[in-house]
């Protein structure tokens, strides 16, 4: 079944993009959402703290350790999804499309395959393909990550000058 073409107001990287790829092509300023959310959580929690105390005896070290990591887990979701909404082309992706287009034709150039070696056999592979397009799209309800190399990422592979186009 091949995946469905969305029509997206900036070009479209990949539909599927493996998760190191999306941490590889974060942005300086999903970092910078990533630490504040980090610091923010916590940073509420002891301003509350201030405005209406609660005068525990253990005080709010517990909670606001708890609070800071859960700040770093959202803030890394934050930030992945931000940065997969720019390899759907959901947002602009300029810098991207030219990383992109440089180090697939790299890899095309070099013999390789354009999106990584699989142990996994092609139904296995469809089927995660299956499971993860677009599933950052969700990550508020389930964070689902694509971490298979696979090659249906709803892209012609033809302009990174390889032979045969893979794209499904």
């Amino acid at each position: 079944m091949p995946i469905k073409q969305a029509n997206t107001p900036y070009p479209l990287i990949d539909s599927d993009p493996h998760a190191g790829r999306v941490v590889r092509y974060m942005r300086p300023s999903d970092y910078a959402v990533w630490a504040g959310s980090a610091a923010a959580a916590p940073a509420l929690l002891l301003g509350w703290e201030k405005i209406d105390p609660t005068f525990s005896r253990g005080g709010t070290r517990s909670a606001t350790r708890l609070l800071g990591f859960l700040g770093f887990c959202g803030g890394f979701m934050l930030a992945y999804q931000r940065s997969s909404f720019r390899f759907m082309g959901l947002s602009p992706n300029e810098p991207e499309v030219a990383k992109d287009q440089r180090e697939l034709s790299a890899r095309a150039a070099a013999g390789k395959p354009l999106y990584g070696e699989s142990d996994l056999s092609e139904y296995l592979q469809g089927m995660a393909a299956r499971n993860s397009t677009w599933s950052q799209l969700k990550m508020g309800l389930i964070p689902w990550f694509n971490l298979v190399n696979h090659n249906q990422h709803g892209v012609d592979t033809a302009k990174y000058g390889q032979k045969e186009s893979s794209s499904s």
